[in-house]
């Protein structure tokens, strides 16, 4: 298949550049990126049908979204494959990196034979699974990490269940490195953040509810990269979202060790007065910071100190989360709002563009060892077509997503995917 997409305005984030231009797609890859004025292209090399007018909207790589939840196995009624995949489309996300905090847990080459099955039946778009790093999440015996990747698992995580035995974890890490496997860690200290419903500090003490210091993310993200320095293994900070986490982070990146680091597309657009009187739908995990700390991990992003974006999609059914705040589940879906949310950032002028794609496609996927994530010659088709200018008044009943527990119902937003093109075939096309 055959497709030209002109007068696009295209975001290329390794060159952190936004130019007038057009995309030659052939057989599923770019096979060649014009700057404007293009040159003449017969209708023998592409015909009439195969020309798409971008309209002068954005193009960029597709969003590489590492941290997603699927509830399959386990709690298919909150979220499958199937419609996770569809709400990714309609998100840009044409690559979804899936936790293994599932029911039960990924962590037997069996477990992830399943998933990897039913995602390839069932998302129009690509889905890389990460593994269980402990048998059952438990923290206390490390799972078969090379059977594991052999069978596909791109790294190993116990997602929000931090590994409370060091020697546990440290000799994970050591099988890890020998592997040359990519793990992901939960910077949290577990016995201050057990129980935590918000941060520690004025706010919560006047609504009463039960917090966590930013100091338990310094402290275990302090502990992870004392082992990664001990072990040499590659390593993924899942959530960075303090001020105080942040000299821990740049000073392992000066040593030289092999770490990156992510945050939440919630994490960079609200805080702690957002839960307000008590809004479940706005209980993540970690929870929202103050202003000061969200500032930073904003800045954060704009240098680079912070790697990655993603939507820490965790789908929650209602009865989950229409419970005191206390005892409601942590958790949003993201994979279909992250953009136009993320657009705030655009608009306020704290993230041009390029900056913006570089933490959401290219950082990514530089990070596990793909080739997308990029806008040139060679790589893959996995594109995404946007205006971030279109206003919308978000809907929740209207996401594809099987859950609907996000913060941003009746937000007034800026920013509209048009189209999705995973592979050069478009999976997703705005009405």
């Amino acid at each position: 298949m055959t497709i030209l997409i002109s007068n696009a305005r295209l975001i290329d984030p390794e060159a952190a550049t936004t130019t007038p231009g057009a995309v030659l797609i052939r057989n599923g890859v770019i096979a060649e990126v014009f700057a404007t004025p293009m040159p003449e292209i017969s209708t023998d090399a592409v015909p009439t049908e195969a020309r798409r007018d971008a309209g002068g909207k954005y193009l960029a790589p597709g969003i590489v979204d590492i941290g997603v939840k699927i509830c399959e196995p386990g709690e298919r009624h909150k979220e499958s494959y199937g419609s996770a995949g569809l709400a990714a489309a309609a998100g840009g996300v044409t690559t979804i990196v899936t936790r293994p905090d599932t029911n039960p847990a990924i962590d037997t080459p069996e477990t992830l034979e399943f998933v990897r099955r039913r995602a390839n039946e069932a998302a129009p778009v690509h889905v890389l699974p990460m593994a269980a790093l402990t048998k059952g999440r438990e923290g206390r015996e490390m799972t078969e990490i090379g059977f594991l990747m052999d069978a596909g698992a791109v790294a190993f995580t116990d997602c929000d269940r931090v590994v409370r035995d060091t020697k546990v974890l440290s000799r994970a890490m050591t099988y890890a490195r020998a592997l040359g496997a990519l793990v992901v860690g939960h910077p949290q200290e577990p016995n201050l953040s057990a129980g935590a419903a918000t941060t520690s500090g004025k706010f919560a003490s006047l609504r009463g509810l039960p917090s966590v210091t930013p100091m338990a993310e310094r402290m275990g993200l302090d502990r992870d990269i004392a082992l990664v320095e001990m072990t040499g293994v590659r390593y993924h900070a899942d959530q960075i979202t303090t001020t105080r986490a942040l000299p821990s982070l740049e000073r392992a990146k000066r040593n030289g060790f092999d770490v990156t680091a992510g945050v939440s597309m919630h994490h960079l657009t609200l805080n702690e007065y957002d839960v307000a009187d008590y809004r479940t739908f706005f209980k993540v995990k970690p929870p929202l910071r103050a202003e000061d700390d969200r500032q930073a991990v904003v800045e954060a992003v704009k240098s680079g100190l912070i790697d990655v974006i993603g939507s820490f999609h965790t789908p929650q059914d209602e009865e989950s989360k229409r419970l005191p705040f206390e005892e409601a589940a942590s958790g949003a879906v993201g994979l279909e709002t992250m953009l136009p949310v993320l657009m705030r950032l655009y608009h306020s002028g704290d993230l041009d563009l390029p900056t913006l794609f570089r933490a959401l496609s290219l950082n990514p996927a530089k990070r596990l060892g793909l080739n997308c994530g990029r806008l040139t010659k060679g790589a893959p088709a996995d594109l995404v077509l946007f205006d971030p200018d279109k206003p919308i008044v978000l809907d929740r009943f209207q996401l594809k997503s099987k859950s609907k527990n996000t913060p941003f119902d009746g937000a007034r937003l800026q920013g509209k995917v048009l189209e999705t093109f995973v592979s050069g075939t478009s999976v997703y096309r705005s009405t």
